[in-house]
């Protein structure tokens, strides 16, 4: 299998004098986003040799705590998706939608 194109995926982190995160945004060309605002990213990067995760959280100092929140429940939702199509294991990701529910009401997130 040869690679027909390339896709390029930027983010932008404006940092104060301390190094914390004052502004965040992000590019896909591919996916028609373009130096679009953000408060905050999670990337995960699987390193097969080592059979470990490597992340970078980062937020801005001005992101409200009601929306990390709600950025933590939304993500934990689409990590039990994405198990679901990558695994086919519908038991587990089933478990995991348990615990989303579980999460966002004790957060109180469903009204």
């Amino acid at each position: 299998m040869s690679v027909k194109h390339n896709s390029q995926i930027n983010f932008q982190v404006g940092l104060d004098e301390n190094k914390v995160p004052e502004e965040i945004s992000w590019s896909a060309k591919d996916g028609g986003i373009n130096n679009e605002a953000s408060k905050a990213i999670m990337i995960s990067v699987w390193d097969h040799k080592k059979k470990d995760t490597l992340r970078m959280d980062l937020w801005t100092k001005d992101m409200p705590v009601d929306e990390m929140k709600q950025f933590y429940h939304q993500t934990l939702v689409s990590m039990a998706d994405t198990f679901e199509r990558a695994t086919d294991d519908q038991k587990m990701s089933a478990t995991m939608r348990d615990f989303c529910d579980y999460f966002a009401e004790k957060l109180e997130l469903k009204k």
